[in-house]
């Protein structure tokens, strides 16, 4: 069982990296120096996306729903800006750049998935 849960991460983390180095390609103000920054942004957004973002979610709770849920991209856009600002080599222009970027990211990983048949 230990096995499964730590393929699955695998596999959402290559997913992820393929979907980071997409971002990479299509959206302006998104780049990495190599190969590695892609590799380690893959794990850091994980981590952030598990740790960090939640937190940010309850915080800014009221404001999504005043928003009627708009604010939940930029609160994707903070988390994927965060997780590149703890990433030497790999940078994010500006917050916009990063809500793109982290739109860019799901919708990529969506594809994947739904082409992989894991969703």
């Amino acid at each position: 069982m230990a096995d499964n849960k730590s393929g699955g991460f695998l596999i959402h983390t290559i997913v992820v990296g393929i979907a980071v180095w997409v971002a990479t390609q299509v959206v302006s103000g998104v780049s990495a120096s190599g190969p590695m920054p892609l590799v380690i942004m893959a794990v850091v957004l994980g981590l952030v996306n598990a740790i960090v973002r939640p937190v940010i979610l309850i915080l800014t709770l009221p404001l999504t729903i005043i928003t009627l849920g708009l604010f939940y991209f930029v609160v994707n856009g903070i988390a994927f800006s965060l997780a590149a600002a703890l990433v030497p080599g790999f940078h994010v222009a500006s917050l916009w750049t990063g809500i793109v970027a982290a739109i860019v990211v799901s919708i990529v990983s969506w594809l994947i998935g739904l082409v992989m048949g894991t969703n």
